[in-house]
């Protein structure tokens, strides 16, 4: 997997304010504010910093969490996780492994199969509807 750097500028040049804020600088949205919480199309949604398949519409579910919430990944070499101690919480963040992108934080309170919920910005992803 190649990886992709920008520096920050190019970063602030392809992404809105908002997206850079979470995907560069680990921000969050406000919970049921996102433009995919509630999406219910099929399709695939990817990295908003380089494009990569990260989440499939088939894994999303309703967390009633407001955020948009996954229990598998696409393909799990696309994202990679790391522990995350800020806001004196410790928790599991998920990243893009293509382009070092904040997406959001896993969970082990999900749906079967996995029993994980991969609780995700809607400002980290773009959604490609299915054809």
């Amino acid at each position: 997997m190649e990886k992709i750097h920008k520096s920050d500028a190019e970063w602030q040049a392809l992404l809105t304010p908002e997206e850079y804020h979470v995907a560069r600088q680990k921000g969050t949205e406000r919970a049921f504010t996102g433009r995919y919480w509630n999406n219910t199309s099929p399709g695939i949604y990817r990295c908003v910093g380089c494009g990569t398949a990260l989440f499939a519409s088939d894994t999303k579910f309703d967390a009633g969490c407001g955020w948009p919430s996954y229990f598998e990944p696409l393909d799990p070499a696309n994202v990679r996780e790391e522990r995350d101690t800020s806001h004196g919480m410790v928790r599991t963040e998920v990243l893009c492994n293509v382009c070092d992108s904040h997406l959001g934080h896993v969970f082990p309170d999900g749906p079967p199969p996995t029993g994980l919920r991969y609780c995700i910005n809607s400002l980290s992803l773009k959604f490609e509807p299915a054809e």
